[in-house]
């Protein structure tokens, strides 16, 4: 898969806790909810979307 590909499929995906877009932080391999405060990691290229995985943000 392209990383275009890729960028898109990540830019589809919403928050599970909030339903709000989600920003791709592509240094820390994660997907940042402003609105629930949440970095759900990205590893080996999929996206963990489980709010007990997430790291709390400021």
């Amino acid at each position: 898969m392209s990383e275009s590909a890729d960028r898109h499929m990540l830019e589809a995906l919403v928050c599970p806790v909030t339903n709000a877009v989600l920003t791709y932080d592509a240094e820390r391999q994660e997907l940042i909810s402003k609105a629930a405060h949440l970095a759900f990691p990205i590893r080996d290229g999929i996206p963990i979307m489980l709010v007990s995985e997430a790291r709390k943000i400021e």
